[in-house]
Parts: structure tokens; C-alpha cells; sequence
């Protein structure tokens, strides 16, 4: 009867405690904290579980059995059979186990940053075609919120206007509708706001390419370090010592010690089998019609479109703005009532413009830093 028991030595493995493979930081982190914080949990799930798998592989074994054996020989060397009690108990080390713990090490981290990637791919998944447009609609906000005091303002004035006499009804109504399309454009901008706030933010100064990149690497990490370790099990490279003594039989000194070097010839037909999972994997991850990648393909092209027609609408808004705050400062001197109905008319026009614009300029200036296009 043997029994087995596996234990750690952390003398001779501090070096490769799970503490001090938290402290390493892993490659390719994620600048953003809340993509961190979002995949924190994750990467601690798959880093505590190769931190176990790693820690039976780099630890020695201690062993230890007791039973009978048969002892003592006859004239020619035929055993007699008679039993006499053994007791044998050592410490049992499989160098090939540095390697493993290591890769296991390895595949933890690139399993984090895969999921850090596609944590941040997700969100803009998510965030679909109204990506980058949270500082769009904040920079919309901000212009209405400065626009809207004074086109009241107006419209209070014209409505005294009106009681006196100076004004007609038809001059209200149309100050009045440009007013309520403020207001309504005011409060669309903040239910959008809303929306967005509730989905994964992605982060900002990110692009997407190079985090469609930075997935694929991760999972092929993934893959090479899989099957590294498929391929280390074919070897074993054991020393094992320790204390052996055989009841009632004089031993001079009972010690023993073994090194043992075994090796699997299954090992000579993984390379193939292991390129083959590889590249089986990598096309199996591109091609997949429901996984990220394909979604973030579709984006791309989706958010190319947006980018180029918003680019070519800003520079009509903006030649717009150009020519209507030109006949603005044209009418400021002049003091006709029909000027001045048309200047407030133009005030109002040109607000409304005004937060088209600002949205229109922070939403290219997210796009192009998401795309990694060049402005024109």
C-alpha cells in the first residue's frame, strides 16, 4: 500500500509563489482603469487557477508507504519468501515541472489580456454607432446650455412686443417654434446622454484595429502555451531520495536515491496535431459570424461611413455658421424693427447651428481617435 502526498516548499519556490506572480505586471495592460476594473475579476479567476495548476507542478513530492516484503534467499539465489516489514518515506522532484508551472504561468496572463481585449471590444459593441458620441452630445449640451437663456429672453421680449403693438402674432409663432426646437433638441441630447451612460463605456484614446490585433495575439499566446503543455507531459526528468529500511534485515545505511528520465513517443506526432489546433483555432475565431471579431468588422465599416459623411456635414455647418454670424454683425447696427425681428430670428438660427457643429466636431475628433484615420 502507497500513499502519496503533495505539498509545497516554499523555500525552494518562493520565487514562483502565486504572490510573486501577482507582483509581475502583465504585458500589453490596458491604460484605462475602468477596462481594468472590468476585467480584474476575470484575470484573478484564471491567474488564481493557473497559480493552483502551477503550484503541484513546481512543488517536489513527499511520499511515504509501509508494508511487507519478501526477504532472505536460499542456496541459488531462490527468494524464501518469508515477510518482513518495510518502511520507506523521501521527497520525489520532477524538473520538467519548472516548465510546465512556467507556461501555466504564461497562459494565465495571456488569458487576462485576451479578456482585458475583449472586454473593451465588447463595449464598443455595445456602444455601436453611437461610439465616441458621449463627448459629441456633452459638447451639444454645453452650447444649448448657454443658448437657451437668451432665445427666451427674446421671446419674452417679443411677446411684450406684441402687447404693445410692435409686433405681430405671426413673428411670435415663428420665434416660438424656433425656440421649442431648442428646447426639444435640448432635451433629446440629454436622454441621449442617459443611454449612453448606462452602456460599457469604451475607452477613450483607444483604437479599435489595434485592440482586434492585441485580442487575436492574446488568444494565439493562449493557444502556444496550451500546447506547450500538452507537449511537456511526453517528459519526465525525476530524482527521488530518501529513507528505505527493511525490518529485522541488517542495512548499513538505509538511504536510497533514484533519478529517472522517461519519455512518451506520442511526443513525436503532437508538433503536427499542435499547428494544426493552432491555425484550426485562429480561423475557427476570425470566421465565427457571432464573435467579436466579425462584430467589429462590421463597426469598422459602419463607423468609416459615419466618419466621412459627419466630416463633409461639419464643413457645411461650419460655412453656414461663417456666413450667418457675417450678416449678424452686418444687422447689429442696424435699429429698424424688421431688422431686429430678423437678427433675433438669426440668433436663434444660429444657436441651433452652433450645437450641431460642437457636436459634429467632437464626434469626427472621437471617430478619427477610435478609427485612427487623418482628419482632411
Amino acid at each position: 500500500m502507497r500513499k502519496t502526498l503533495t505539498c509545497g516548499v516554499l523555500v525552494l519556490l518562493a520565487a514562483r509563489t502565486p504572490a510573486a506572480h501577482a507582483e509581475q505586471p502583465t504585458e500589453s495592460a490596458t491604460p484605462d482603469a475602468r477596462v481594468e476594473q472590468r476585467a480584474a475579476g476575470y484575470c484573478d479567476w484564471v491567474q488564481g487557477l493557473g497559480d493552483a495548476e502551477a503550484a503541484l507542478e513546481l512543488a517536489p513530492e513527499v511520499f511515504g508507504s509501509f508494508g511487507v516484503v519478501n526477504t532472505g534467499e536460499a542456496e541459488g539465489g531462490v527468494p524464501l519468501g518469508k515477510p518482513k516489514l518495510r518502511v520507506t518515506a523521501g521527497l520525489s522532484y520532477d524538473f520538467v515541472g519548472l516548465y510546465r508551472g512556467h507556461k501555466i504561468h504564461r497562459r494565465a496572463a495571456a488569458e487576462c489580456r485576451r479578456h482585458q481585449a475583449l472586454s473593451s471590444l465588447q463595449a464598443a459593441v455595445r456602444q455601436g454607432m453611437g461610439l465616441g458620441e458621449d463627448s459629441a452630445l456633452e459638447a451639444r449640451a454645453r452650447v444649448l446650455q448657454d443658448a437657451l437663456p437668451r432665445a427666451e429672453e427674446l421671446v419674452n421680449a417679443l411677446r411684450t412686443d406684441l402687447r404693445d403693438g410692435r409686433a405681430t402674432l405671426e413673428e411670435l409663432n415663428a420665434m416660438q417654434v424656433r425656440l421649442d426646437n431648442l428646447r426639444s433638441l435640448s432635451t433629446d441630447t440629454a436622454l441621449a446622454r442617459e443611454r449612453l451612460a448606462s452602456r460599457p463605456e469604451f475607452p477613450r484614446g483607444q483604437r479599435l484595429e489595434p485592440l482586434l490585433e492585441e485580442l487575436r495575439a492574446a488568444d494565439d499566446a493562449v493557444e502556444v502555451a496550451t500546447g506547450s503543455l500538452r507537449r511537456a507531459k511526453a517528459w519526465e526528468l525525476s530524482v527521488r531520495g530518501g529513507y528505505d529500511e527493511v525490518f529485522d534485515v541488517e542495512q548499513e545505511v538505509p538511504l536510497f536515491g533514484q533519478v529517472m528520465l522517461t519519455y512518451d513517443l506520442g511526443h513525436l506526432w503532437q508538433g503536427k496535431a499542435n499547428a494544426r489546433a493552432r491555425d484550426g483555432r485562429r480561423r475557427s475565431t476570425a470566421n465565427d459570424v457571432d464573435g467579436v471579431h466579425q462584430k467589429i468588422s462590421e463597426l469598422l465599416v459602419e463607423l468609416r461611413s459615419r466618419h466621412r459623411t459627419e466630416e463633409a456635414r461639419l464643413r457645411e455647418v461650419s460655412a453656414l455658421v461663417s456666413d450667418l454670424e457675417g450678416q449678424l454683425r452686418e444687422v447689429e447696427a442696424l435699429q429698424t424693427r424688421e431688422i431686429r425681428r430678423f437678427r433675433d430670428y438669426l440668433l436663434l438660427e444660429l444657436a441651433r447651428l452652433r450645437a450641431e457643429q460642437a457636436y459634429l466636431t467632437a464626434h469626427v475628433e472621437a471617430l478619427t481617435s477610435f478609427l485612427g484615420t487623418t482628419h482632411p
